[in-house]
């Protein structure tokens, strides 16, 4: 007789239900955040910056989301929920380090210590646990589930952060760039007055 699920899955239920809701919501939040890059004069072509900086919040939502799927899904058996538990994990790393090589190649922004630890340090350290838990979700099945609950609202808050911190960044360049034409405009010469037609009768 195959083991059943036991009542642990069943109790995240709830959780996931909302961990899953949130991340498809906020989902909508990084098109505005594209659309604002989009519109921004300064970050206009910038395909690397883009897809460092800003498309890996939507493969976040989307993982998050993934695993609340994977996880409200009537399995038979613990281990069948760990194999695609440790395949998104293991997808999530590898897209990390992707992202990382990007980062690190693009020319239109220069990272600080806190970009490299909520763009990359971070969702590694997420995925990396979602991979570990997968594995150990039929030993350790309690210690494995609480890993995964607390991996994927990391990465729900890995994507608000970064979001939110690129439209603010936006909004920062917009507004430096609309005080630097201001104050050209101040500074430029007055244009020449037009000067009267002369006489074309010698009077």
């Amino acid at each position: 007789m195959q083991e059943r699920i036991p009542s642990p899955l069943e109790a995240w239920a709830n959780f996931y239900i909302i961990v899953g809701s949130a991340a498809a919501g906020l989902t909508g939040l990084q098109f505005v955040v594209l659309t604002l890059i989009a519109q921004a004069r300064g970050l206009r072509g910038n395909e690397d910056s883009v897809s460092a900086f800003g498309s890996p919040n939507v493969v976040h939502f989307c993982a998050a989301l993934l695993v609340a799927a994977i996880l409200c899904a009537p399995w038979h058996t613990v281990a069948q929920a760990g194999v695609p538990l440790a395949l998104c994990g293991i997808g999530g790393v590898i897209y990390s380090m992707a992202v990382f090589r990007r980062a690190r190649r693009q020319q239109g922004y220069t990272p600080v210590l806190e970009d490299w630890l909520w763009h990359n340090i971070l969702p590694t350290l997420a995925y990396a646990a979602t991979l570990l838990a997968g594995v150990m979700l039929t030993r350790f099945t309690e210690g494995s589930l609480f890993a995964l609950g607390g991996a994927e609202l990391l990465l729900v808050f890995i994507g608000i952060h970064n979001a939110w911190d690129t439209v603010t960044y936006v909004t920062f360049i917009e507004a430096q760039r609309e005080r630097e034409e201001t104050a050209a405009a101040a500074n430029a010469p007055a244009p020449p007055a037009p000067q009267a037609p002369r006489s074309t009768t010698g009077g």
